[in-house]
């Protein structure tokens, strides 16, 4: 009975970990042993992070919106309730961005959403 040789299987599974290291530094990058490591690692952060991602994008739209607010004379919490008592059904990414870039039309959800609290 012939031998098996599995030199090919193991080729495979070591150039896709080392490819997947490319642009790390030092044995990083071309040690299977270390590369496998830090793979491996980077993996963990990755999946972590994609979760994490959304949190901070959250995060960063709500201080746009607390800021644009804080000019306009209010805070964010009370605009918060402003819009939903208005009952505009626009979210924190597009708020943000009209912050940003669209100072007239965060001004017009901003008016409606003062006088839906005065109301």
């Amino acid at each position: 009975m012939a031998r098996v040789k599995r030199g090919t299987v193991t080729h495979a599974r070591h150039k896709k970990v080392i490819n997947m290291a490319k642009g790390y530094r030092g044995r990083s990058k071309n040690c299977f042993r270390v590369a496998r490591q830090r793979v491996e690692k980077a993996l963990q952060y990755a999946y972590r992070d994609r979760r994490a991602r959304k949190r901070d994008f959250r995060k960063l739209w709500i201080q746009r919106i607390n800021a644009a607010c804080r000019e306009l004379g209010m805070t964010y919490s009370q605009f918060i309730n402003g819009v939903t008592k208005a009952g505009i059904e626009v979210d924190r990414k597009v708020m943000a961005d009209l912050a940003v870039h669209e100072p007239a039309a965060f001004k017009a959800i901003f008016d409606q959403a003062a006088a839906a609290l005065k109301a």
